[in-house]
């Protein structure tokens, strides 16, 4: 339970509808004009007028272990160990008795499918009106957290719980949100360790009705790894939003990375999914091939195709060509990628996690009702468990989940 200041006293009628228009007018002007430090008093103040009480903000840290407040004065929680982390992790509203009197709301904060964290309000009351404005202020809130932490070093901060290594520095600053969706498809990633990343990254983003979803494993665990990464991400976007099909856009990685780093390689692999259709395309390039779960089954070898060589390699070892491959999903699947150091990590009487028990983790949390970034999230834990937390080597997962209208 969450040690809170008395609540304010919520004597006072809600404001009317007119007012609570200008309030909300108010909050987003003066959000985004706010500075870090200025933002809980700001969100303070809006809910105190509104008659929701104290507000709150917690977000994740970077393992989404923790959940760490904004303010000074509060306590930090754990994800698996309160019901904030609940409401983090199943993405509801959750209600408590606080010890000091009156009511604990712990509302997700969500934006798109990147979950930032929660928002707690402290109230005496909750009805109708005053839980559809709960709601309404963690809709927008979400946003704007996600817009002031692109350039404001706080929110970074904040989040790490410990110091963190410059190459790891400039991949991360590479990486998009861990999760992006639509109506009809979520893309979601995790990787560790977190603060000494080597050479792995991901990539997802949407053109039009195309969802592209890449992994990367660089050679070496070094800044030279990251640059060969942050290289080949660099050179995956450019060719994207020239409009490249993917046979072009891996000809435009390979290109890079044989130019500026020819002593470097990296694997990976370019997938396009036709989110309409539900067409998917790939190439592989050296990696482990990606996996397909269907109807809480791994279908074996289903997107198994011929090798490849990794990329950066001179044109005379690479090929002239690389194969582009495709297949059509079926509404409610799951394809993964993911890097060797998902399934080699070993404990400490040498077991590998492997594949078998990689897919099975999976198709059980599925099974069990857990939604896509929640899935990934205890995955990642659990690969991180069987090494005690100490990996020898990155460990990268990318899911998509695919859920077509009518599907």
């Amino acid at each position: 339970m969450v040690d809170a200041d008395p609540p304010p006293q919520d004597t006072d009628p809600p404001p009317s509808a007119g007012a609570a228009e200008r309030l909300l007018e108010e909050l987003v002007r003066t959000t985004q004009e706010a500075s870090s430090a200025e933002l809980p008093e700001v969100l303070d103040r809006y809910a105190g007028a509104m008659g929701m009480g104290r507000a709150v903000v917690y977000l994740t840290d970077l393992q989404q272990r923790r959940l760490l407040p904004l303010a000074e004065d509060e306590p930090d929680l754990d994800v698996d160990a309160s019901l904030a982390g609940w409401a983090y992790r199943t993405d509801a509203l959750r209600v408590e008795a606080a010890d000091t009197g009156g009511l604990l709301v712990w509302l997700p904060l969500v934006d798109g499918a990147e979950r930032l964290g929660v928002l707690c309000l402290r109230t005496d009351t909750l009805d109708g009106l005053r839980l559809w404005r709960c709601r309404a202020l963690a809709s927008l809130l979400a946003p704007i957290v996600t817009s002031k932490r692109a350039c404001i070093d706080t929110f970074a901060r904040r989040t790490r719980t410990r110091p963190m290594q410059l190459h790891t520095e400039m991949l991360r600053a590479f990486l998009p949100p861990r999760s992006i969706g639509t109506g009809r498809v979520v893309s979601t990633a995790a990787l560790e360790p977190a603060y000494e990343l080597g050479g792995d990254a991901y990539d997802h983003s949407f053109t039009e009705d195309v969802l592209h979803a890449t992994i990367l494993d660089a050679m070496g665990h070094d800044l030279a790894s990251g640059l060969t990464t942050s290289v080949a991400m660099a050179g995956c976007r450019n060719a994207r939003r020239t409009g490249a099909d993917l046979a072009e856009l891996v000809a435009t990685v390979d290109k890079a990375l044989a130019q500026w780093l020819p002593d470097q390689f990296c694997t990976g692999i370019f997938t396009r999914l036709h989110m309409r259709t539900g067409v998917l395309r790939w190439a592989n390039c050296g990696h482990p091939p990606p996996l397909l779960i269907r109807r809480h089954r791994l279908l074996d070898h289903a997107l198994e195709r011929t090798a490849e060589p990794p990329l950066g390699l001179p044109v005379g070892l690479a090929g002239e060509t690389r194969h582009v491959y495709e297949t059509s999903l079926e509404p409610g699947d799951r394809f993964l990628l993911y890097t060797d150091g998902v399934v080699e990590s070993r404990d400490e009487t040498g077991e590998p996690f492997g594949l078998e028990r990689f897919a099975d983790y999976i198709i059980r949390s599925t099974a069990a009702g857990q939604n896509a970034t929640e899935v990934l999230r205890l995955l990642i834990h659990a690969v991180l468990e069987h090494q005690h937390d100490e990996l020898t080597d990155d460990a990268t997962i990318l899911m998509v989940e695919w859920h077509p209208p009518g599907g």
